[in-house]
């Protein structure tokens, strides 16, 4: 079928904005393409180094100057489920890449840190710009320049935009991501959920609530939500650097680790044949793509902030429009929890990612005429792997969904518009999630309650000031402000006043989890408070609209709005995510990091849309490594 009109017309617009810093980002690949491989330009003895801890038959293979060294970044810890499985992984890269007479190496970690262990504590300040520490750990681990091809081990939030973003900056080498699955399907998530709102209550003991947290998160893998890092996962397949429907296989299991071998072997071949650079499989029509893939799926609205930056790594200007246009025509093909009550293991089950993939395409959504890992077209994407006999094979995937309630083909979707949408108006521009909200709930015309921090809001629920018509309006939660944490650990409460019958919104300058459903949040409102936003004008009692069915965010009514003084921000609170639990360490960053729709990055050096900078190749200073002793 052909592409969708709106589809193609928003890669256009996005193709024209982008010319000059795509051309300049291209320029810089193709430089360091032309510079030889990494083990070619190396000195002997910048080469004995980097092999010197290594098993003599890969210094013996190193030493032939000829076969390919993948540098593996991992984010490899203990704290984090989805990440704990990959302290096998490297071992099986390893193995694998020898099999093919290559090498591999660790090229270096990347922090991880647990949004679920963080989540309501001073640390989740840190979440946001932990994605810039990944880019620029991953530009420090590949930096070593000894390497043909790159394998990114990550699964979770900021991680794999972190590593996707620094491995960008290598885009002139084939770049592979490799995940480690979910954890098996424990306590259900609408379980989970409804012991939580319990609790909020005061209704249960925290014993209770302890057991049902254990219960829902109890294994190595990815929590089973379809949050941030599930979301990470059906992108990085639809942009072509995952290998066909690897995303939902579980971990420790021979299948998963036949994958990550699989990974690795082709990461060498890509290195041998030159094909499927980075900076050539991740284009314009790719970002669309992997926004297509988003919103399809209910995905989570970290992105609206996380692919503004992962495009900008790679030369391409995106903002909140193009995802709002691609919304209205992209049909909504999955119920996932908490846009459905089904996880990520019933979701694989009923077609997964392959069914997801051949549907979007056929139905002229996505662009097939892409470059993967596997090569040219899209097609490898309807795929799933599993194994005969002890061997990895490749089989079509289910052509009609196993389960109707869970995934739908194109023809007959959830709702014909997807799941993220723009709100605008006298407050500014924010993004609101409405695929898990009901339709009689997408409109909410209320007084504000306006709060300067998420625990002042925790207490005015406990105390019954919030049991009304509400919109609560948060402040200074924006990048500048304090790193922009989630306020996940509002949704209960909010919940709790959407199940009495009142009418509650939320309207924020910070993010919520990937997580948040079914109460109406226009969140990552943009320019935020601090950096002299709509938002620190609005008083308690002012009357504010959200309807997100026309894209309205505005004040009902408040005459001289405009013209009101910024309200301060609070010294106390100020004081307060200025230091402590490593707060202070990211004080410049809070002073550089650009707005929430131009990716709240510190990573860039001038605006999104500006021209190109005019420069030249650094000298490379080559040292040939044969003469030199």
């Amino acid at each position: 079928m052909p592409l969708n009109p709106v589809t193609a017309a928003v890669t256009q617009r996005i193709i024209d904005r982008s010319r000059e810093t795509r051309a300049d980002y291209l320029r810089r690949m193709d430089w360091a393409a032309g510079n030889t491989p990494g083990r070619a330009k190396l000195s002997c003895a910048n080469w004995a180094h980097a092999f010197a801890g290594a098993p003599v038959k890969d210094k013996l293979n190193a030493m032939s100057g000829s076969q390919p060294n993948v540098g593996i970044v991992t984010a490899y810890n203990d704290m984090l489920s989805a990440h704990q499985p990959f302290e096998r992984f490297p071992d099986i890269v390893r193995e694998a890449a020898r099999a093919a007479n290559a090498t591999a190496q660790v090229a270096g970690g990347v922090p991880a840190m647990c949004d679920g262990v963080t989540q309501g504590r001073p640390g989740m300040e840190l979440s946001l710009f932990s994605r810039d520490v990944i880019a620029m750990s991953t530009g420090v681990a590949l930096t070593h320049d000894a390497f043909d091809a790159a394998l990114c081990l990550g699964v979770c939030d900021k991680i794999v935009p972190g590593l996707f973003m620094g491995a960008l900056a290598f885009g002139h080498l084939p770049v592979v991501f490799a995940p480690a699955g979910p954890m098996p399907s424990g306590i259900p998530n609408a379980e989970k959920a409804r012991v939580r709102a319990l609790y909020a209550q005061g209704k249960v003991e925290r014993q209770t609530l302890l057991e049902s947290e254990i219960g829902s998160y109890h294994s190595p893998g990815t929590c089973t939500f379809y949050g941030t890092a599930n979301s990470n996962q059906m992108m990085m397949e639809l942009m072509g650097l995952h290998l066909p429907s690897t995303a939902f296989v579980h971990p420790e299991t021979g299948l998963r680790d036949a994958l990550t071998a699989a990974a690795a072997t082709r990461a060498v071949e890509l290195a041998r044949e030159g094909r499927s650079r980075m900076a050539d499989v991740i284009d314009e029509k790719a970002i669309v793509n992997g926004i297509v893939a988003l919103l399809a799926t209910g995905g989570s609205t970290n992105h609206a902030i996380h692919l503004v930056a992962m495009a900008r790594a790679a030369g391409v200007l995106i903002n909140w429009t193009d995802m709002d246009e691609l919304s209205s025509v992209t049909p909504l093909l999955a119920r996932v929890y908490p846009n459905g009550s089904a996880d990520v293991n019933a979701f694989q089950a009923a077609g997964g990612v392959a069914f997801v993939t051949r549907e979007l395409a056929r139905a002229g959504y996505l662009h097939s005429d892409v470059t993967t890992i596997m090569g040219r077209g899209i097609e490898a994407y309807f795929q799933e792997p599993m194994l005969e006999d002890g061997v990895l094979v490749w089989k079509d995937g289910v052509s009609e969904t196993l389960d109707p309630e869970i995934l739908r083909p194109a023809s007959d979707p959830f709702q014909k518009d997807g799941g993220l949408r723009l709100v605008k108006g006298a407050l500014g521009r924010a993004v609101i999630k409405v695929s898990a909200v009901k339709p009689e709930n997408r409109i909410v015309e209320a007084p504000a309650a306006v709060f300067d921090s998420q625990e002042d809001v925790l207490e005015a629920f406990k105390a019954g000031q919030l049991d009304r018509d509400v919109i609560v309006v948060l402040r200074f939660q924006g990048p500048k402000a304090n790193g922009m944490p989630e306020l996940h650990s509002l949704s209960p409460a909010l919940s709790v006043i959407q199940d009495r019958g009142f009418k509650v919104a939320l309207v924020t300058d910070g993010r919520m989890s990937g997580a948040s459903g079914k109460t109406p949040a226009a969140i990552h409102l943009s320019p935020e408070a601090l950096d002299g936003g709509a938002l620190a004008k609005v008083r308690d009692g002012d009357v504010i609209r959200l309807d997100a069915e026309s894209g309205v965010l505005t004040v009902v009514g408040a005459d001289g709005f405009e013209d009101r003084p910024l309200a301060p921000r609070p010294q106390a609170y100020a004081e307060g995510s200025a230091w402590g639990y490593g707060r202070e360490l990211f004080a410049a960053f809070r002073h550089v990091v650009g707005a929430a729709e131009d990716g709240a990055s510190v990573c860039f050096d001038f605006a999104t849309g500006g021209p190109a900078r005019e420069d030249t190749p650094p000298d490379p200073n080559l040292v040939d490594r044969t003469v030199d002793a």
